[in-house]
């Protein structure tokens, strides 16, 4: 038998892309000043999207933002309100388990974050 999935899982992980790496460092860097996010992990990928009526391919910056579940929405706000894209990509894709210790650790380096 296998254990069943906790249907509200206390953590995610954020997903968000930019323009560059320097963008991607700034916001990045905010976001754990915020403690919003425990740890941003940062990587270039390109990018095939319909924008607008027209196809794009782009080189772009991927923002990996591990955090507590509790804080998406401020998460999101934040991104939303400093995020230098029209519409930016603002995914939440559960954290369904994890090693003690680090989970442990992502939850005391978010616990100053503002209230949801």
């Amino acid at each position: 038998m296998q254990p069943s999935a906790n249907p509200n899982p206390p953590y995610c992980l954020v997903l968000t892309t930019l323009a560059s790496q320097e963008q991607a460092q700034t916001l990045a860097r905010q976001l754990v000043e915020a403690r919003l996010a425990a740890c941003v992990q940062m990587q270039p990928i390109h990018s095939v999207y319909r924008w607008k009526d027209e196809v794009c391919t782009e080189a772009e910056w991927q923002l990996a933002i591990k955090t507590r579940s509790a804080l998406f929405e401020p998460l999101a706000a934040f991104l939303a309100a400093h995020h230098p894209y029209e519409t930016p990509e603002i995914m939440q894709l559960p954290i369904t388990g994890g090693s003690a210790g680090y989970l442990r650790w992502l939850d005391d380096e978010t616990q100053d974050a503002p209230a949801p």
